[in-house]
């Protein structure tokens, strides 16, 4: 109930606010935070204390019917609520340029002259008809989630409405089925082993290599990919591992097994290279099978770079051009390319087209990983979707765990997928570059490339 006191002429009302005090670390104690007026207005006073006991237990109502928001000081535009919001987010770098690009292409040019309170369900289903028939399905996808979390913020956080114009209600009208996903290609071994060749002939040995990298690992390309160094591969890990508690409990586990790391992730963000923790924190191990570790052995002894794949020029992989230059060709073959005077090394055969690729990006190899563990059907799911470098939902995930029995079991059966489907169907396979002995002589390659810590996030 309000209480009120008689101060000389002033009468003033107190009530519960519906908040409680905070203690050092943030957290609510039992103690009450009140509110008080001395008017019904600013600069008005109550005429007796009747009027100020009624005032109170209006406000009182309104704590009770989640009516008492306290309003800002003046309407927000959205321009500078975006701007805000942008500030406040914390993103990785990657995700920065990605959030800043949707803000100023699509959602602040259409809002620049509303409110972020005067926002309706009926405006919100404007915006959304104009942003899914002006854009492809992915991009206003991603356009309008940005434009929710901008609207649940303005509701939980900033206080500036008391909810969201987005409404999301049970289906009225004409079912339409959701496509919840493609339908995809089959893809079988012998067209991932033509992308193989056709990397080969455009890349080498490196192009081999990072073709059944992905597939035989599922790591998410490019990033992790070119965020793969020496260090990590393995032939030097995990005993070149930092962490020395890591270390000790990666050498003991992985005694009878070859394993890489998913250590990091690489990409540039205004022309600088990042050193980026890998998509979702996914830091990860992944064992391998011989043949895969045997290849990895013998690109690290072809060069002595820190980064495990380079360029077709020797360089890391940041400063090409991967789809124009590698992927697409690979993926939709190339014509021959004849040798001319003073660009003999870029001379090659023709490469024929994977048509179950057509149009697919690389990442399909990820997926065809996942498929491909799935098939045996004896591989536990909590090993799988580790690799992939995901978290079973609800207490199935925090329950289980991946034991060296289910890792020995995949290295186990892609093993015999590469032997029975590759070697034993008669594919060919290239022979492995080897060192010469000058080159066994120079001293050690560094194992990590150098970028600087403060980069990594």
């Amino acid at each position: 109930m309000p209480s009120v006191e008689v101060r000389g002429q002033s009468i003033r009302v107190k009530w519960w606010s519906g908040e409680y005090h905070l203690d050092d670390e943030g957290k609510p104690t039992r103690k009450k935070r009140y509110d008080s007026a001395s008017g019904p207005e600013p600069g008005v006073p109550f005429a007796d204390e009747d009027q100020a006991y009624n005032f109170g237990l209006d406000r009182e109502s309104d704590v009770r019917n989640k009516r008492n928001r306290k309003r800002a000081p003046a309407p927000l535009r959205m321009g500078e609520y975006c701007d805000l919001w942008f500030k406040e987010v914390g993103l990785r770098s990657k995700s920065n340029t990605t959030y800043r690009s949707r803000l100023n292409a699509v959602i602040k040019p259409y809002w620049v002259q509303w409110t972020v309170d005067e926002i309706t369900p009926i405006d919100y289903d404007a915006f959304r008809k104009y942003v899914t028939g002006k854009y492809s399905h992915n991009y206003s996808k991603n356009v309008l989630g940005v434009f929710k979390m901008l609207m649940d913020d303005a509701v939980v956080k900033y206080k500036l409405r008391d909810e969201s114009p987005i409404v999301e209600q049970r289906r009225r009208g004409l079912y339409k089925k959701k496509q919840t996903r493609r339908v995809k290609r089959r893809l079988g071994i012998q067209s991932v082993h033509q992308l193989a060749v056709n990397a080969h002939t455009l890349w080498g040995f490196t192009g081999w290599t990072y073709i059944w990298t992905i597939a035989f690992t599922g790591m998410r390309p490019p990033g992790e990919t070119y965020g793969l160094q020496r260090g990590y591969s393995s032939p030097h890990w995990p005993e070149s591992e930092p962490d020395p508690e890591l270390r000790e409990e990666s050498v003991q586990r992985y005694e009878a097994l070859h394993a890489l790391r998913v250590q990091y992730q690489t990409y540039r963000e205004a022309g600088k290279p990042i050193l980026a923790a890998p998509k979702y924190d996914s830091w990860r191990t992944l064992v391998i099978p011989p043949f895969l570790h045997g290849m990895h052995e013998a690109l690290l002894a072809s060069h002595d770079k820190p980064w495990t794949f380079l360029s077709m020029s020797g360089k890391p992989m940041l400063g090409a051009n991967f789809f124009r230059d590698y992927w697409y060709p690979i993926r939709d073959g190339a014509s021959e390319r004849p040798a001319r005077p003073r660009y003999e090394r870029w001379a090659r055969p023709a490469m024929p087209a994977v048509p179950e690729m057509a149009e697919e990006d690389i990442y399909r190899l990820r997926h065809w990983h996942k498929a491909k563990l799935d098939e045996p059907g004896d591989i536990p799911r909590v090993a799988v979707e580790a690799r992939q470098g995901h978290e079973l939902p609800g207490m199935e995930g925090v329950y289980s765990e991946v034991t060296v029995a289910m890792e020995e079991r995949i290295v186990e059966y892609l093993q015999r997928v590469w032997e029975k489907e590759v070697v034993g169907a008669g594919l060919w396979t290239p022979a492995f570059p080897m060192p010469t002995p000058d080159d066994l002589l120079q001293s050690a390659p560094p194992l990590f490339s150098g970028l600087p810590v403060q980069e990594y996030e």
